[in-house]
Order: structure tokens, then C-alpha cells, then sequence
């Protein structure tokens, strides 16, 4: 890599997609949690 080339960043856009993505997968994993359990309980 030289000093010149630029940046491999991927664009803004990108970027905000895929903090959703993660955000969206954080809240469906701890919503499966809590069905497991609730459903677990019955």
C-alpha cells in the first residue's frame, strides 16, 4: 500500500446500512431470547 492510494472505506452509506443490519440482528436475537424463555416458562 502506498502512501497515495486512497482509503478502502466503504461509502457513508454503506456504512449506515450496515450498522442497521447489526442493530436489527442484536434486537432479533434478544427477542428470540425472550420467546424462548416466555414460551420456555408455560
Amino acid at each position: 500500500m502506498l502512501w497515495s492510494d486512497p482509503e478502502n472505506k466503504p461509502p457513508k452509506e454503506l456504512r449506515d446500512a450496515q450498522d442497521m443490519m447489526r442493530r436489527a440482528g442484536v434486537l432479533l436475537a434478544l427477542a428470540m431470547l425472550v420467546a424462548m424463555f416466555v414460551l420456555g416458562t408455560r
